[in-house]
């Protein structure tokens, strides 16, 4: 088989069942810090299938718009993925400006999401969509300005560049790729709904932000919309790994150490979870603007290295 169809199909086989295991392994660390055994890792997957054998319950105030949603959602999220560099550093999707398209993509997702949630004609839904697109608004300028910072340095408007962040630049590289890491961290807590900014396990309604979202989704909707959520988890836990793992690896220790920093992540992930609360709500900003100070030191860094101003 040819090596670029091989990595191909890793990568399309990555981005449909890897966010099951992830979501698995985050609930098992939170059950392991709470002494307690856990369900198994595979049970996401388990839950999925149960929800897609479901059917659905629609409130008789919503549009099409509320059953077109969580296809959108699900199909725009899944597209995106082959946008973004995976396994392998590998776009399946690979032009020039790609992560512009990635992001527009994502924001497309996003938009019916919301509009979804307000087409339920509840307030509590109107509320947590309010949230999220004001959360939004703070994320995603900083998602811009640590991508095109990186690709911008690179001197390739490929998406895959930021593979050589680290290789090509060395301490400036390595100082990047770590502010980099940090902020995509920072904004896969809030995108993906996670402690401190969120909690996917809360059934308070004035507290919850994506989850009360999705109140009125069931059956196949919710899985599509739980899938979805997953698929963006590990899309951004890819982003982290590929600025961490230099190029100029061997195919086999390059996969290895990519699934190997999924791991770490999720369980980092699942450790956060138990380690502290959720924030305030007037405090979600403050930390949501460290994502927005990491992208402008980046923007810094990189100025300084291409004009040495």
């Amino acid at each position: 088989m040819d090596k670029n169809i091989a990595i191909i199909m890793i990568n399309i086989l990555t981005v449909l069942f890897v966010p099951f295991l992830v979501l698995g392994i985050i609930n098992k660390t939170k059950a392991f810090w709470g002494g307690r055994k856990g369900a198994s890792v595979f049970q996401p997957f388990y839950n999925t299938i149960k929800l897609f054998k479901k059917d659905k319950t629609i409130s008789t105030t919503t549009s099409w718009i509320f059953n077109f949603a969580p296809v959108v959602v699900f199909a725009t999220t899944l597209f995106a993925a082959f946008f973004a560099p995976m396994v392998n550093g590998y776009s399946i999707i690979n032009i020039a400006g790609a992560f512009v398209i990635f992001s527009y993509i994502l924001g497309l997702g996003k938009f019916f999401a919301l509009i979804s949630a307000m087409d339920t004609g509840s307030s509590f839904e109107g509320m947590g969509a309010s949230r999220e697109a004001c959360f939004t608004t703070i994320v995603e300028p900083a998602f811009f300005i640590i991508l095109a910072s990186t690709v911008v340095l690179s001197g390739n408007y490929n998406f895959n560049s930021i593979t050589n962040t680290i290789s090509n630049f060395q301490s400036y590289g390595i100082l990047i790729a770590v502010l980099a890491s940090i902020s995509l961290l920072v904004m896969l807590l809030i995108e993906c709904s996670r402690i401190p900014v969120d909690d996917p396990s809360t059934h308070l309604e004035l507290t919850m932000i994506h989850e009360v979202m999705i109140l009125d989704n069931s059956g196949f909707d919710f899985a599509l919309l739980s899938w979805a959520s997953g698929i963006k988890m590990v899309i951004l836990m890819s982003l982290i790994a590929n600025f961490i793992i230099p190029s100029g690896l061997n195919n086999s220790l390059n996969i290895l150490l990519y699934y190997l920093i999924i791991f770490v992540l999720a369980v980092l992930t699942g450790t956060i979870e138990s380690a502290i609360a959720r924030l305030r709500m007037s405090h979600v900003f403050e930390f949501i603007f460290v994502m927005s100070s990491l992208a402008l030191v980046i923007a810094s860094l990189t100025a300084v290295k291409i004009y040495g101003v």
